[in-house]
């Protein structure tokens, strides 16, 4: 470890950090239906919207009524783009001459956008026409997002309303998530990217003569204006195979770190709308606090096992002094590959600048347990946001239990009813990982995909149905997903990880909304301070610990006690 490389981590946490509560002030007013900066432009967009679909955007919504919405807007993303991926060959904008997806892999990557997972069981330069990068997969990556943030808001209202029987309104929520912050920010970043080297571009791939003499095909696209939204919406699917790696998608160290904070900024500053709408910003930076121990203890244990020595590598006679370099750029080195892994794996995103598979056992056992803790250390753009909260419920449920009283949280009584459909929404993404798991571990049709045999062969695994299940979409890269067992078992996860939340979460959002507030007294848990900030930190670890630690410890656990013994496979 080196003093540049812990200033490179400190630069990127003081500028997420510069951006939370300036971003947050600005979503807090825009969901409170209050004027911004952006609504003399955009505000009559805006209102023509609502006029060619029939919205009221003052029409409240209880929970089931906003979870119908959002389910029936997914499911018709979902069928756009089933559609597009299998009539590519016909389309427009296909200038490779790309053959409709196959039904499974199609299948597979309408449920991954459509989810803001953006898992990719393919390449996408060798596989996808740019009709289909921007149709199918750009609008999702738009819409998805703005689902996430939707559905967040939706979960803080229920926490800042009194005896409400509405959450707000989705088609609202959406409208504004997107108008206002996405589009905005993705014009202004794509036009940053492309300065700094990202094609955008809708002529085809061109040929070059290599030195020695033969002839390579270029890939390039409108790669810029996706990778903006890949980016600051987490979803993190790449337009080239090789994602955040290849040059044309991160051509320098500036690229890299614009990215990393895009990828941060949204879930960041969601914590300081919570704070501002529940009436105390106190109660947004205890949860971005949680989130921040979490996050830096991640950071400086992938980067300690990155530059530690392998001692496979030094009995071939490379030096131990360089750290573990294999599957990582040469311009980003160790420390901000480190980083941008434990950074896309603590938010939703997928995206990558390095290959985990090449990650020591330890460097890839984090951003594994990232995912599995619940995607909640910042996370996805609303996802982290309502993640976090339900392990608040269940945080402040414990505390309530050791003190012998009904647990409150920001001002709302904690009760059964709360306690048991948050459990049920935090199951749902343990299930779908371990279950697929364990379906993959003894069918001879997962086992033909794997790369590596032993217990890194078994973490390949672990780590697909991890990274389905928690809405990631990053792979270790070892493994061969796209055959129908792998895109149908991977579909399944990313559903039941996205939805099956979803709809329990509103539910309690629902449940919390009709409760009045009761006054602090003597006896109220503080929830603003470094107690329960511990408390939220341990109840995080506790449950995700416990839940894969026999998963984990068959897998990168064993594979690290492999490594130390010489043992290959």
């Amino acid at each position: 470890m080196t003093i540049n490389g812990w200033m490179q981590i400190a630069l990127f946490c003081a500028l997420v950090l510069a951006l939370t509560r300036p971003l947050g002030g600005f979503l807090a007013r825009l969901y409170a239906g209050e004027r911004t900066f952006l609504h003399p432009v955009i505000g009559p967009v805006e209102s023509g919207f609502y006029r060619l679909s029939g919205v009221r955007p003052g029409a409240e919504q209880g929970w089931a009524s906003y979870a119908l919405a959002m389910l029936a807007f997914n499911l018709a993303g979902f069928a756009a783009v089933y559609g597009l991926l299998r009539l590519q060959g016909v389309l427009p904008f296909n200038p490779q001459g790309f053959s409709g997806v196959t039904p499974d892999l199609a299948l597979n990557t309408a449920i991954s956008f459509v989810t803001n997972t953006n898992w990719q069981s393919y390449g996408g330069e060798a596989t996808l026409s740019y009709g289909s990068q921007m149709w199918a997969l750009t609008v999702q990556n738009f819409v998805s997002a703005a689902t996430g943030m939707a559905v967040a808001v939706a979960l803080v209202r229920g926490f800042a309303r009194r005896s409400a029987g509405g959450l707000g309104n989705f088609w609202a929520d959406l409208t504004r998530s997107v108008l206002y912050v996405l589009l905005p920010a993705c014009i202004l970043l794509a036009l940053v990217y492309a300065a700094l080297g990202v094609p955008q571009t809708l002529e085809p791939y061109v040929s070059a003569k290599t030195l020695e003499g033969a002839e390579q095909t270029i890939a390039l696209g409108p790669v810029a204006s996706q990778l903006a939204i890949k980016m600051l919406g987490t979803n993190g699917g790449g337009f080239f195979n090789a994602n955040s790696a290849h040059p044309f998608e991160n051509p320098s160290e500036l690229a890299n770190l614009i990215q990393m904070v895009s990828i941060f900024a949204i879930g960041a500053a969601l914590t300081n709308v919570f704070g501002r709408m529940v009436g105390d910003e106190r109660q947004g930076w205890a949860i971005l606090g949680a989130m921040g121990a979490l996050f830096l203890a991640g950071v400086a244990l992938v980067y300690w096992a990155e530059v530690g020595a392998n001692p496979i590598h030094a009995a071939l006679g490379l030096d131990p002094a360089s750290g573990n370099m294999e599957g990582k750029e040469v311009r980003f080195g160790i420390a901000l590959s480190a980083l941008f892994a434990v950074v896309t794996t603590a938010a939703s995103c997928g995206a990558v600048n390095a290959m985990h598979d090449s990650f020591s056992a330890i460097g890839g056992l984090i951003p594994m347990l990232n995912m599995q803790l619940g995607e909640v250390i910042v996370g996805g753009v609303g996802a982290g946001l309502y993640g976090v909260l339900l392990f608040a419920v269940v945080a402040v449920f414990v505390a309530g239990l050791m003190v012998g009283r009904t647990p409150e949280y920001v001002g709302k009584k904690i009760e059964s009813r709360e306690v048991k459909l948050t459990m049920l929404a935090l199951l749902c993404s343990p299930a779908a990982t371990l279950i697929g798991l364990a379906i993959a571990s003894v069918s001879p049709l997962s086992l033909a995909g794997l790369q590596e045999s032993g217990p890194h062969g078994f973490s390949e695994m672990l780590y697909a149905t991890t990274s389905a299940a928690a809405n990631n979409g990053s792979a270790f890269a070892g493994l061969t997903a796209n055959a129908p067992f792998w895109n149908i078992l991977l579909a399944a996860g990313m559903m039941i990880g996205r939805f099956a939340l979803i709809v329990p979460m509103l539910a309690v959002a629902g449940s919390l909304a009709r409760k009045p507030v009761v006054p602090v007294s003597a006896g109220t848990f503080p929830t603003h301070g470094p107690l329960f900030v511990g408390l939220l930190v341990g109840v995080i670890l506790i449950v995700g610990g416990l839940t894969y630690f026999p998963a984990l410890t068959l897998g990168p656990v064993a594979d690290a006690f492999a490594t130390a013994a010489g043992a290959t496979w």
